[in-house]
C-alpha cells in the first residue's frame, strides 16, 4: 500500500510539474504520423526556444504509405521532405494551462514555402503528445502535377513530443 500512495505521489508532482514550452533554451523533439491525400508516413521535428515565445526548428518528413498511381515509380525524392520552421508559441499569451502550447509558424523546405499550426499537451515533465496541420503558401513550381504533390498539399500530424 505504501509503494502504491508513492506511486500516485510521484505520478500527480510530474503532471504538476509539465510545461508544453518554457522559453529561451526551451527544447523539443517530435516523433509522429503524417497523413496527406494520397500518402501516410513519418514525421520528425525539433523546435529549440530562442525567447519567451519563439523558437525554430527543423523538420523531416517521409512518406511510407502512397496509394496513388504506380507506387514503384514513387523516388525518394518524392517521398521526402525536410524543412526549416519559425513559432510562435502562445500558449501562455492565450492563457492556457502550463501544459499546453499553441505554435502558428511558418516553413521554409524543399518542396515549398508554408505555414503550419501545432497543439501540444504534457502529461510529464518529459513527454507530451501533439498535432499539427500544414499548408503550402507557396509551391516553388506552380504546376505541380502526379508525384510532385506529394509533400506539397495540407498535411496533418500527430504523435509524441519530448523534453530535451
Amino acid at each position: 500500500m505504501k509503494k502504491l500512495i508513492t506511486i500516485l505521489a510521484s505520478v500527480i508532482i510530474s503532471f504538476a510539474n509539465a510545461q508544453a514550452y518554457k522559453g529561451k533554451g526551451d527544447t523539443k523533439f517530435q516523433v509522429g504520423s503524417s497523413f496527406q491525400s494520397g500518402g501516410s508516413g513519418i514525421h520528425v521535428s525539433t523546435d529549440l526556444g530562442i525567447g519567451e515565445n519563439m523558437s525554430y526548428g527543423f523538420v523531416a518528413s517521409y512518406l511510407l504509405k502512397v496509394s496513388e498511381g504506380n507506387i514503384s515509380n514513387v523516388k525518394f525524392g518524392d517521398r521526402f521532405d525536410c524543412k526549416a520552421r519559425f513559432n510562435a508559441n502562445i500558449g501562455n499569451v492565450l492563457g492556457l494551462d502550463k501544459k499546453m502550447d499553441v505554435y502558428p509558424g511558418l516553413d521554409l523546405g524543399l518542396k515549398n514555402f508554408g505555414a503550419h499550426l501545432g497543439f501540444r499537451y504534457f502529461f510529464t515533465q518529459g513527454f507530451g503528445l501533439y498535432t499539427e496541420a500544414g499548408i503550402p503558401l507557396a509551391k516553388y513550381d506552380s504546376n505541380v502535377q502526379g508525384f510532385e504533390e506529394y509533400n506539397n498539399q495540407f498535411v496533418f500530424q500527430i504523435g509524441a513530443s519530448f523534453n530535451l
